[in-house]
């Protein structure tokens, strides 16, 4: 082949590399400073806490004794579905006293897939067709009441 050849080829092939670069998302907490696994128990408490983190991400549902700190990863090449890079999650309980009780954290590995059922429930009533949907209001206009406003009538009073 001659150099103008694989030049020309080159530089054609040169731009798909770019589609082959994973770009990335960060979702969720993102720390600037301190790390949410960086909290001492017994030592921080909930306004230390605050003030190094920020609001968590969440609070845990039936009391505000934990907070939980999210941070997702995910990386997409071209246009293929996300997939995540790397989950940390940190959990952060606090005592009676205010003070950090213990660190939870977890990884994508300890995350469990949740099973639901995909049943509809179905509802009363009869489902409209395309063309029903089009044409459905066709004929369908409603006529003014006696004492509504129109044009020959503007104030609505009987004449």
């Amino acid at each position: 082949m001659s150099r103008r050849a694989i030049l020309a080829i080159g530089l054609l092939i040169l731009p798909l590399t770019a589609c082959l670069t994973p770009s990335r998302d960060f979702h969720g907490y993102v720390a600037d400073d301190a790390q949410p696994r960086d909290m001492k128990p017994d030592e921080d408490t909930r306004s230390s806490v605050l003030a190094q983190l920020g609001s968590p991400s969440t609070e845990s549902v039936f009391d505000n004794k934990t907070w939980i700190y999210m941070t997702d990863v995910q990386e997409r090449v071209a246009f293929l579905k996300p997939k995540i890079a790397k989950r940390s999650i940190t959990a952060i309980r606090f005592g009676e006293d205010d003070k950090v009780d213990e660190v939870l954290e977890y990884n994508a590995a300890d995350g469990e897939v949740i099973k639901y059922a995909a049943r509809e429930t179905p509802t009363r009533g009869r489902e409209l067709g395309l063309w029903e949907q089009i044409f459905g209001t066709v004929g369908g206009v409603r006529l003014p009441n006696s004492d509504e406003a129109t044009p020959g009538n503007p104030t609505g009073r009987r004449q």
